[in-house]
């Protein structure tokens, strides 16, 4: 495999908060989990073939694919600040012929101060733009969640700069890119009030969508684009033939949104918010198949799109009053990827084993149009998983350059290992990569795969492993998938 000799910075610049990662970082391969033989999967179909060992111990791939560390939590950006721990969901747009630019997000908390861009005590905070910060602690100081922008050179396989690009946000968990070009974070909380630049008397609410632009070099503008709703947001897509959103809501009875846009280029100037029903089951149906199934793997639904009000949602029952109209209710919403002209997303513990669904639906012809009423979009559950081994609670998703859906494993086991699966057009397993820690009680044990996306030219995946933190870029022959 290929790794990059980048250092992570001194214990004196980022205090005990980082000491944990360096023994991650320093586990040798005899203290490996995992091996080919003692962990065994299932493929439904040959895929790229056996995984290989790697002799780094962090993530193994089949043969003939390695993969380069493009950046790890620790290390002191372009800006002078420290790359944040958490690494979620996360976009990659062409730069210039051989860069790309990476919009990477940071799932923090309030709890997390020790883990974000400041450094040890909020020593680094100070270089802030303040009036770029959406939101501040108790002690007015800049809160921890937001974004990291890098630019990364595909022929180089080298990180050349990485800056903050969203600052004062909470639990930024995944989002989506757009056909402009952008990013939008999506924070997946909506318990905290939060205190604004102005001080104790200013107060900023939680659970909202933001966009970063990929071209931004420093802070974007932290307008949430209230529209689109504030609860637990997980992830969003665009449909770029018609600038509809679409949007997933983590929460073990949620619903799936879709956003109807003023003017599909700029977003905060409002919109329609919408939950999905089943045409044929007007009091309100149930997606997630734990006691009584009520969706057959293949099978299609015919849907319709309930209106929603309130959606600044102060009391937090906006998923409670849309299932009341009629909209159907899923299983911890989770990735959404929009493909050729269908759209997939995840369901982590769906399923009457709860170890996960990927739904897919077609949009009408006349989506978003008052047509769509004779010929409406239709929901299908493409895949559940019965087996750990096939699948084991999906996550963030991407739709590969040659059609299969990239899904990153997120599960709840302790001591776990994750996976990153492949599904393909006709909705068979393969396994693709492997999150290789250390024995379990090291730092990082269990830790999620995410943030799966692949470079505009379709040469290199790039993944995050969440804990602490680490971004991976991976190459290898793409056109060899067996069926």
């Amino acid at each position: 495999m290929t790794l990059s000799r980048r250092h992570l910075i001194s214990a004196a610049a980022t205090g005990a908060a980082f000491a944990g990662f360096s023994r991650l970082a320093g586990a040798q391969p005899a203290s490996r989990r995992v091996s080919p033989d003692a962990d065994p999967y299932l493929n439904e179909v040959a895929g790229y073939g056996p995984l290989a060992m790697d002799p780094q111990g962090l993530f193994d791939l089949p043969e003939g694919f390695s993969y380069t560390i493009v950046s790890r939590a620790g290390e002191v950006m372009s800006d002078g600040l420290v790359t944040p721990r958490k690494m979620d969901g996360m976009g990659c747009f062409p730069l210039d012929a051989g860069r790309v630019v990476l919009v990477r997000n940071h799932e923090l908390k309030t709890s997390d101060v020790e883990h974000g861009p400041f450094g040890s005590r909020h020593a680094l905070a100070t270089k802030l733009d303040r009036s770029r910060v959406y939101g501040f602690d108790k002690d007015n100081q800049a809160l921890s969640g937001g974004t990291t922008s890098l630019i990364y050179d595909l022929r180089k396989r080298r990180l050349e700069s990485s800056h903050l690009s969203l600052a004062g946000t909470l639990v930024n968990c995944s989002g989506g890119a757009t056909p402009w070009n952008s990013w939008l974070s999506c924070e997946e909380t909506v318990d905290p009030v939060t205190l604004t630049a102005g001080g104790p008397r200013g107060l900023k609410s939680h659970g909202w969508v933001f966009e970063v632009p990929s071209t931004a070099r420093g802070l974007a503008d932290p307008t949430p684009i209230l529209g689109m709703g504030r609860f637990r947001h997980e992830a969003v897509c665009i449909d770029p033939r018609t600038g509809i959103a679409y949007l997933t809501e983590d929460e073990g009875a949620g619903l799936f949104y879709r956003y109807l846009p003023e003017d599909r280029r700029v977003l905060q100037k409002g919109g329609r918010l919408q939950a999905l029903a089943f045409r044929d089951r007007p009091e309100g149906g149930d997606s997630r198949n734990w006691t009584s199934p009520e969706m057959a793997p293949g099978a299609w639904r015919d849907v319709v799109w309930v209106d929603m009000d309130g959606v600044d949602n102060p009391d937090n029952a906006l998923k409670a009053r849309g299932h009341a109209k009629g909209a159907v209710l899923f299983a911890r919403g989770e990735g959404v990827f929009f493909g050729q002209n269908e759209l997939y997303f995840t369901c982590t513990n769906g399923g009457p084993k709860r170890l996960g669904q990927i739904m897919r639906y077609r949009p009408s012809r006349f989506e978003g149009d008052a047509r769509e009423r004779d010929e409406p979009g239709k929901l299908q559950l493409f895949v559940e998983s019965l087996d750990k081994r096939v699948m084991n609670m999906a996550d963030n998703i991407a739709v590969a350059p040659w059609g299969d859906l990239i899904v990153c494993e997120d599960k709840a086991s302790a001591g776990g290992v994750n996976y990153l699966r492949a599904v393909t057009p006709a909705g068979k397993t393969y396994t693709l990569g492997r999150q290789a820690q250390a024995e379990p009680g090291d730092v990082g044990a269990n830790t999620e795969l995410a943030g799966a996306c692949f470079s505009p030219d379709g040469t290199t995946l790039f993944v995050n492993v969440y804990w602490p933190g680490m971004t991976v870029a991976i190459v290898g022959p793409w056109g060899r998938r067996q069926a």
